[in-house]
């Protein structure tokens, strides 16, 4: 048996008759930009993350540049963020004409370490953006704590995070801004790209409502430089149906996470840990082993395939070889550790008995 490390197509099985549907009405009506799906998606996610104002925009990336430019963070400022992450949290940083400045991270949740942070900050620092790994929430209240001491604006990247909780309160909820991304493989994730905006300010939901659109409120009116960042019509059909199955799907993947830790815990490896004042949301589930690459080759003969996130950290990358970093060990660590495993809802009990299986035999023959 070969095990997918994801398959969205039975996701779309599940679910075609309603989003066949949808698509339709959107075909009927015409209407493929900023139409009433945007609106409503808008209204209904916005209140699924627990936070008044939510805008719809082209990609999660975009998110994270909107919403550096709604707090006109650019050159000469700096943003502090993770080096263990997808290159966009950063790179967004650069293109906003700002510096990048890598904290290192907490090893038991990949997510940023607040007391590195605390170090990092200089006259010159803007922001800070917190990720929220693999569906786990980084530890917020210090975060916030350091923003309030320093006037610092906190950006979350929420890309994999969907309805994951930090003491009691949804990510996305808590700094000044919440960033998500709609990309495929996501936890709700769209039939091409897609991302949205949360934030508690109705101004800042405002100024990033207007630089989606080129800079303007109303049509031909244009007050300042922007972009064209918007969510389609027919990408916004289908997030809401996706989205009354979203807490449906999450409940599976924790499911599955929980057994992954129960039937895997004697084998020597890392499991994620699960703060307990969190809920994770497990978009994925990564173990740590001394052994990654030969644990990764053996499990793809197996017919058990596996991924990295990530294998390089950002500040090792070609990329930023001028930015100074120092440090960083812990995200060096991880980078050369980590190991995700298939875990999606509609991964059946059959597979992963075959991933566990697979494990433990390499385990075992390595003994």
């Amino acid at each position: 048996m070969t095990v997918p490390f994801l398959d969205l197509r039975r996701q779309y099985h599940a679910i075609a008759k309603e989003l066949d549907d949808a698509i339709r009405d959107v075909m009927e009506s015409g209407q493929f930009i900023l139409g009433r799906n945007v609106t409503a998606l808008e209204h209904e996610l916005a209140a699924y993350c627990e936070v008044p104002h939510g805008v719809a925009v082209a990609s999660g990336t975009d998110a994270l540049r909107l919403a550096l430019e709604a707090f006109d963070i650019g050159p000469g400022g700096e943003v502090i963020t993770t080096p263990f992450t997808f290159v966009a949290t950063a790179e967004m940083i650069s293109q906003a004409g700002a510096t990048p400045v890598f904290a290192d991270i907490d090893p038991a949740t990949f997510n940023l370490d607040p007391a590195d942070v605390a170090r990092r900050i200089t006259p010159r620092t803007k922001a800070i953006i917190v990720v929220h790994l693999y569906g786990h929430p980084a530890d917020m209240d210090p975060i916030m704590a350091l923003a309030r001491q320093h006037g610092l604006r906190v950006i979350e990247d929420a890309a994999q995070a969907i309805g994951a909780e930090y003491r009691g309160r949804r990510v996305g909820g808590i700094g000044d801004v919440g960033c998500f991304s709609f990309f495929p493989t996501k936890n709700l994730g769209g039939a091409g790209d897609g991302g949205f905006v949360t934030t508690p300010d109705a101004g800042v939901a405002e100024r990033i409502g207007m630089l989606r659109q080129h800079g303007s409120r109303r049509k031909y009116f244009h007050e300042t430089m922007g972009w064209s960042s918007r969510l389609d019509e027919i990408q916004a059909a289908i997030l809401r149906v996706k989205l009354r199955y979203l807490d449906g799907w999450t409940e599976a993947r924790r499911a599955h996470a929980a057994e992954y830790q129960r039937r895997l815990s004697e084998l020597p490896i890392g499991l994620p840990e699960e703060r307990p004042d969190c809920r994770a949301v497990y978009h994925l589930f990564t173990i740590r082993a001394s052994r990654r690459d030969a644990l990764q080759k053996y499990l793809q003969g197996a017919g058990v395939p596996t991924m990295v996130h990530y294998p390089i950290p950002l500040h090792r990358q070609p990329l930023y070889r001028d930015v100074a970093a120092t440090g960083l060990g812990e995200s060096e660590r991880a980078s050369a550790e980590v190991l995700s495993l298939p875990l999606f809802p509609e991964l059946e009990s059959a597979e992963r008995e075959e991933v566990i299986a697979a494990l433990t035999r390499f385990f075992a023959e390595s003994a």
